[in-house]
């Protein structure tokens, strides 16, 4: 049905992003590409990864399995961007999802919430929410608590939604986890030299969709851009150069790395649904168990304790998170002044917030508020 769509034409792209949109009548996904199933689709090809350049043991140590175990794949007419299937060993996503849920959001990051609230309210995103997230009654309607109402975290580099820049006076410490795990998967698809400087969490609900967009504020292109997503499965469109590119449609699942280097670092892509799971159904197979074993006390992705799980358990049922990474400098260069972002930033490419159910295209005076479903990918 979908395939009727993908064809050149001013719309073409949006055309496909508001098809898997819709609710009334729900889209056909039979066009929708799933890596998870290997090579079923003629467009689908295995894409070789460097092994040796992470070690088993660092590998080990990111919670993810050694790189030669890894299930890479490229796309036909998408040279550079690859699509690595769930390479983290058994339990370690629990961690990342309690990261993301309950470290990242912490200040210094700065998060949507910032917009509205002092830092006093926000300080305590996670303590302030998990007493009543464990005393909700499935299937009633409650308020919301602040981390359902969380959109975004970014790290680093911080992105100005206002100019659309990056700038040296808006910076915190990245976290190095999250650092270090970037580091092995930018190796692994061979930019060693590639390093964490900026990330942006999005934090989806089941009604969210991301905007069409590109990602190019950042001041070096060469280096990739790093998608990792947790949660409920999501519909990516990867399309071209320019909006009227067709697109491809395909499905992100709980533990996925999308990497989009070279020629793909600069399409347009959205995500226009999150998959929604049926009330009280189970979590995705990779979050339902523990890690095998305790991890060595030097791993990056340690256990998660039960109370804590239960807590991310609550949450991640209905919910999607994506944490994009990227590389904002390039080797020698520095941000420009205050001037010339002011100039270069009149009239760019914005990116799109988190947006809910009906609000494809909020108001760009309203979207630093608004922020549910569309941010980076």
């Amino acid at each position: 049905m979908a395939a009727s769509i993908v064809e050149h034409g001013e719309d073409a792209f949006r055309k496909l992003f508001k098809f898997y949109k819709r609710r009334k009548p729900p889209p056909d996904f039979s066009d929708v590409i799933d890596f998870s199933k290997g090579l079923r689709n003629e467009k689908v090809f295995n894409t070789e990864l460097s092994p040796t350049a992470v070690s088993e043991n660092d590998a080990r140590l990111a919670g993810l399995q050694p790189v030669q175990e890894w299930k890479a794949f490229g796309l036909e007419g998408y040279p550079g961007f690859i699509f690595i299937s769930n390479p983290f060993l058994p339990g370690t996503q629990q961690h990342w999802v309690k990261r993301c849920l309950k470290v990242y959001p912490r200040k210094p990051n700065v998060c949507n919430l910032d917009m509205h609230m002092s830092a006093s309210e926000t300080e305590r995103i996670w303590e302030s929410s998990i007493q009543l997230m464990r005393s909700k009654i499935s299937g009633k309607r409650e308020p919301k608590t602040l981390l359902e109402k969380l959109r975004w975290v970014t790290l680093g580099y911080h992105y100005n939604w206002d100019t659309k820049t990056y700038s040296a006076e808006q910076h915190t410490p990245f976290p190095a986890d999250l650092r270090a795990l970037s580091k092995h998967v930018a190796a692994a698809c061979g930019f060693p030299a590639f390093t964490a400087e900026a990330g942006i969490l999005n934090y989806y609900r089941s009604d969210s969709s991301l905007g069409i967009h590109v990602d190019e504020s950042e001041l070096d292109h060469t280096r990739p851009l790093l998608s990792f997503s947790f949660g409920l499965s999501a519909v990516f469109l990867l399309g071209g150069a320019k909006r009227e590119d067709p697109g491809t449609a395909m499905f992100m699942h709980s533990g996925d790395i999308m990497v989009m280097s070279g020629p793909s670092r600069l399409l347009y892509h959205a995500v226009p649904r999150i998959v929604d799971a049926s009330p009280g159904a189970p979590l995705p197979p990779p979050l339902q168990r523990g890690p095998d074993r305790d991890p060595p006390t030097d791993s990056l992705a340690q256990r998660v304790n039960e109370e804590d799980w239960a807590a991310c358990t609550r949450y991640i049922q209905a919910s999607r998170i994506n944490m994009t990474v990227r590389q904002v400098l390039g080797p020698g260069q520095a941000f420009p002044s205050a001037t010339q972002r002011r100039a270069e930033s009149a009239g760019g490419e914005t990116y799109h917030e988190v947006e809910s159910e009906g609000d494809e295209d909020p108001d760009p005076k309203k979207r630093r508020n608004v922020s549910d479903s569309s941010v980076k990918s």
